[in-house]
């Protein structure tokens, strides 16, 4: 079968979480098991980064690709979700697995996928891992896809893991309360591979300290190491990402790296500054405070939950344009209400609704009634999008977000 033909299949047989939600998800190893061993248990040939997080792990893991490449690895680098193609998932110094090495893989393997009937992360979780050993990569980064514990990537043994912080998201597969989603995300801590977390916090430090020491894992916490926190900051004006919450991510991924120096790779400090200051470049890394036109100036943003939105609603409001349109959507199993309360408010910010092209969004009327405020309802994302580019004039700013789906939408009509 071509390209076209392979992901119909993968999304016809088995959708994937960003169109059916949780009736995607298919928690603990079985089924990853019995793939790796029919595919010679790629995994275990594997020298991997594991990073899992409520949010950051995404830009955390680009980061720290972008470092290794800048070091001269060849790296691989796998995450989720795609913003525009599945090919996005599976990276190899910052370029796509191939179309044709997907329809390949499916076509090799369809029986094999017929018979077990995984997920659709966990077909993608084994195609990036036989197509990271087939390419010879020197290390991968790996993303957990949802919580940890029982992730589709928990198979892997890692010579690091990394957990960069938590919040209240996917309560209803991972628990209610920071105590018992760090729980579940604690569990990539594996015996004797150390771990580095990015953020303290009261309630996930007990439980972290906890599985280190059950597992004699090294720990560390990145905000508390002092001097790479100061190192940290020589980063950030120079780093392609902008966003003010990726200070955070930067951190977190300058400690892991530093680990890595005794974990049989060495990477120097002027490696790590070349890899952070062209991130996006060197991965292809997209959608985080990524400006999409400068005049009007629009902006889009991957943050979708409230942990994420928080630092997303303190940036619009230091943008310093004298009106600020917002297209705003996001799906129906996150915390909207939390996260209506944390917009920018006031004369100089302007709200369309949409509803973002996936079908566990929120309708746009449904979002504005939650917001309850001066604002629009437009279903269409492409028609939000030409409203708020219509009313606003050249010094004006667009922000475009709330969902990933949103900013996929954002991006395939800015994409050329």
């Amino acid at each position: 079968m071509n390209y076209s033909e392979a992901i119909e299949y993968l999304y016809s047989s088995r959708p994937p979480f960003h169109q059916v939600g949780a009736a995607a998800y298919k928690p603990g190893p079985d089924n990853m098991l019995r793939l790796m061993e029919e595919a010679g248990n790629p995994h275990q040939q594997l020298r991997a980064i594991h990073v899992a997080g409520t949010n950051g792990k995404g830009s955390t893991c680009h980061l720290m690709a972008a470092a290794l490449q800048a070091a001269g690895l060849r790296v691989g680098l796998y995450t989720s979700p795609h913003l525009l193609s599945p090919c996005e998932r599976i990276r190899i110094n910052g370029q796509p697995i191939p179309e044709a090495d997907v329809a390949d893989f499916v076509t090799r393997h369809k029986e094999l996928l017929d018979h077990v009937q995984p997920s659709f992360f966990e077909t993608m979780t084994m195609m990036a891992f036989c197509y990271f050993v087939k390419q010879q990569v020197d290390i991968a980064v790996v993303e957990v896809g949802l919580g940890g514990r029982l992730d589709s990537t928990n198979i892997l043994t890692p010579i690091l893991s990394v957990i960069t912080n938590i919040g209240l998201d996917h309560t209803e597969f991972l628990g209610t309360t920071l105590a018992e989603i760090a729980a579940e995300k604690s569990g990539i801590i594996k015996p004797g591979v150390p771990v580095v977390i990015g953020e303290t916090q009261p309630e996930t430090e007990p439980v972290f300290l906890s599985r280190a020491k059950v597992c004699n894992a090294p720990i560390w916490f990145a905000d508390q190491c002092e001097y790479l926190r100061r190192c940290r900051m020589r980063f950030v004006p120079e780093c392609e990402l902008r966003g003010i919450y990726q200070q955070h991510n930067l951190q977190t991924a300058y400690v892991a790296l530093k680990a890595l120096n005794n974990l049989q790779f060495t990477i120097h400090h002027s490696q790590i500054a070349e890899g952070f200051a062209h991130v996006c470049t060197l991965t292809g890394l997209r959608g985080r405070w990524e400006t999409l036109q400068k005049q009007p100036l629009i902006l889009c943003d991957t943050g979708h939950n409230s942990h994420g939105i928080r630092y997303v609603a303190q940036q619009l409001q230091n943008l310093p344009n004298p009106h600020i349109y917002i297209v705003f959507g996001m799906v129906n199993d996150k915390d909207t209400d939390i996260v209506m309360q944390m917009l920018p408010d006031g004369e100089r910010f302007h709200y369309i609704f949409t509803r973002p092209s996936t079908q566990r969004a929120r309708s746009a009327r449904e979002m504005l009634a939650l917001w309850s405020k001066n604002g629009i309802a437009i279903e269409d994302p492409q028609e939000a999008i030409t409203y708020a580019i219509t009313h606003a004039s050249a010094d004006d700013a667009i922000f475009i977000g709330g969902s990933n789906y949103l900013v996929s939408d954002a991006l395939s009509r800015f994409t050329h």
